[in-house]
Formats: structure tokens, sequence, C-alpha cells
């Protein structure tokens, strides 16, 4: 598994995946930083690229609820590019892609699709069907997740939308402490999926990070989305028992002993 962010990687590797991590980071004291917290997680940073001058940074509030309000700093990561070469060769080893929708992902897309390997993405909050800067994401993804935050409709209308534009294999729409909304390309809505809770919620920082992270695992292995968004939400429900947006991940037979006592 290539081009994934830090707190995807480390759930997937958590579930059993090997994962070939690829990012920019910057030449300062943060980009240090996320190389020792990479090693002290067991993930391999040897394509983690100190390129740019500066880390991109967020900064995370969240009140005893769980509610949560982000602000986030990407210096000029926007304007970089990974090294479509390294990628490539990295290419020939991996089963499968999740290219999220920073910006240097995006050349990242059609090299994958053409090496007929399955992609994931997760667009995040959005309003717009014909969003400019997640298009082309949306059109090259197998598997696409999103919240529905943002959403100018109810999200069982947007997921119709979204299927009819851009034709994912799979759809997965986050509704929060809500659950999930299904739809796949060859059934339409599937219908709503609720959510769990396996333990007292600490934050819900890292929760959309972890549904996705275990959607993308469970579909891999079985390609079967409605158990995997099951198995996924049971994931997430467990995260936001932690405090770190990168703590509180299941091992693959931790969900899966939780999976067989619900």
């Amino acid at each position: 598994m290539a081009g994934v962010g830090y707190n995807v990687a480390k759930a997937l590797s958590a579930l059993g995946n090997k994962v070939t991590l690829l990012s920019l980071v910057g030449q300062d004291l943060a980009g240090t930083h996320v190389q020792t917290a990479l090693a002290a997680d067991g993930l391999d940073g040897t394509h983690v690229l100190a390129t740019v001058p500066h880390t991109a940074q967020s900064v995370i509030l969240y009140d005893p609820t769980g509610r949560r309000q982000i602000y986030t700093d990407l210096k000029d990561i926007q304007e970089r590019a990974y090294p479509l070469a390294r990628f490539e060769q990295l290419l020939l080893h991996c089963d499968l892609c999740v290219l999220c929708n920073i910006n240097f992902s995006r050349a990242l897309l059609q090299p994958a699709r053409a090496a007929g390997k399955l992609i994931a993405t997760d667009v995040h909050t959005i309003a717009d069907l014909d969003d400019a800067y997640n298009g082309e994401f949306m059109r090259m993804a197998h598997v696409l997740f999103m919240s529905h935050e943002r959403l100018p409709c109810s999200p069982e209308e947007w997921a119709a939308a979204i299927l009819g534009r851009y034709g994912p294999e799979v759809l997965v729409i986050g509704l929060g402490d809500e659950g999930a909304l299904l739809a796949l390309r060859a059934e339409g809505v599937a219908g709503r999926f609720p959510a769990l809770q396996t333990r007292p919620i600490v934050s819900t920082v890292g929760a959309g990070d972890a549904l996705f992270s275990a959607l993308v695992d469970g579909y891999f292995r079985t390609r079967d989305a409605r158990y995997a968004l099951q198995r996924a939400i049971l994931f997430a429900s467990h995260k936001i028992g932690a405090a770190g947006a990168a703590e509180g991940f299941l091992t693959a037979p931790e969900l899966d002993q939780l999976l067989a006592q619900r």
C-alpha cells in the first residue's frame, strides 16, 4: 500500500498491512520530529522526503464531548511535487494506492490507474459536485470517502449524484455520530450503517481517518463493502476512546474478536 497519510498509515499498519508511506516534510525541527515519530511507531520513513523548507502543521482543539475545531497551515506544500520516478518504482510492488487529496498526490493518480492498482481516496469535507480541486480525485478513485459536514442536500441525494457523476465502485459518506452511508456503483445507495459505542468517547479527532483506513483494509481483503464498513465503524468506535489522532487502533485479530462479540 502506498501514498497514505501518517494516521492512515499507522492504522493500516496496525491492521496488518505492509505500508509504504510517501510524503513530504520540511527541513526543520518538525520534519525531524516526524521521522522520529515514524521510527517510534515502526513505520519506514525512507520515502518521506525532507524536500520543502517547512513542515505542514495542524492545531486541533476539542472539547470534553469530542467536538473538534481544526486549524491547518500547509506552508507551501500545495506547490510541491513528489518525485514521480520514485513513485512509479514503488508502484511495482504495491496492490493498493491510498492517495489522499493533498495536491502532490494528484500527479500520482494517473500512473496508479494505468498500472491497474486499486485507488482509495478521502476528499474530506466537500459541498460542490463540480469541485475543481477534488474532481480529479473523485473521478480516479475506486473507493471514495467523504464527510457529510458540508453537504448541500441529504447524504442519500448526494451519494446518488456522486455515483452518477464519478462512478466509484464504493462510496462511503461519514455521518459522524450517526454512522455512515454506503453507496455502490453496482447497486446505488445501499443504506445507512449506524454508529456503535464500544467504550467511552475521549476525542473524535482522527475518527474519519480510522473509519477510512479500516474500510479500505476490509474492502481490499474481501471486496465486500458492507462487511468492510461494519468492521470499519467498529474500528473507529474503539479508536475514539483514545486521545491522540494516531492512537487507539486495534490490530486485525483484536478487531475480528470484537466483531465476533457484536
